[in-house]
């Protein structure tokens, strides 16, 4: 039986037409793309079974200037929490983890944030994230889950790479990276904003931890985050294509529709 999966883009830049592509080719998934401004109230989640967020809102990005930090609508809040208490299943891609960076609860929810400017985490000071583009890395499976069903213990992909805080003792690691997470690695966030992409001079933060997909629970919702995910090389990897293949299709088995779908 397919899954319906809504997918929803906008706040970042991606390469559209090899997304869809990905998106169209997602066995058992059958996707429905839309782009922000998005409320994920009734009408627009129709039978939806999983939301899989690829969108980056909660920042206002202006030439030469750090970005504005938005909190988001009562209304986006409010259809969070709903589908949160309903458990609607969540899959989190890439640049989803620096959305709604002045809403504490989007951490809680993702796992971790993405920081373009310093912040505060859980009472803990952070600098600013880091990226690394075009990262040749090897992905290894490091717990035997529906969601790493069919991957070989371990392959390789060219992706970019995040140096941002993970919440790793609440989530449960799934793949494993072995990217060097460092700063003499990764380039300041902040740095890219103000016009200075790939600077890291004077830029410092802690090591990163090597978690590319994990999942956790979030309320009542399931929810998993996939680290790789930036581009069409990523977007073309057949493992890559599997594996989000999969935490789509598991995840939808989680939410309030599972009674459709084969567990």
């Amino acid at each position: 039986m397919t899954v319906r999966a809504l997918a929803v883009s906008g706040g970042h830049p991606f390469e559209r037409e090899p997304f869809l592509d990905l998106l169209g080719h997602l066995d058992g998934v059958e996707c429905r793309h839309v782009e922000q401004p998005v409320v994920l109230d009734a009408p627009t989640l129709g039978d939806t079974d999983v939301v899989l967020l690829y969108d980056m809102p909660g920042l206002v990005f202006r030439p030469g200037e750090l970005p504005a930090l938005v909190a988001p609508p009562a209304e986006v809040v409010t259809a969070f929490e709903s589908a949160w208490d309903r458990g609607l299943p969540f899959v989190a891609l890439h640049h989803a983890i620096a959305a709604w960076p002045a809403w504490p609860a989007w951490a809680e929810f993702v796992g971790g944030r993405f920081h373009y400017v310093p912040a505060d985490l859980r009472g803990e000071h952070w600098p600013d994230s880091g990226y690394a583009f075009g990262v040749r890395q090897r992905l290894t499976v490091l717990a035997d889950h529906p969601v790493t069903a069919g991957l070989p213990h371990a392959f390789e992909l060219v992706d970019e790479t995040y140096l941002c805080p993970v919440l790793a003792g609440e989530v449960t690691p799934l793949v494993g990276t072995d990217a060097p997470l460092d700063d003499e690695h990764h380039a300041s966030a902040t740095a890219a904003v103000l016009g200075r992409r790939g600077e890291r001079a004077g830029w410092r933060h802690p090591p990163g931890t090597p978690f590319a997909v994990w999942t956790k629970q979030h309320r009542a919702s399931t929810v998993v985050y996939v680290q790789p995910g930036d581009g069409p090389e990523a977007y073309a990897n057949p493992w890559f294509r599997l594996l989000l293949a999969n935490a789509l299709r598991w995840a939808a088995t989680t939410g309030p529709g599972r009674e459709r779908l084969p567990h």
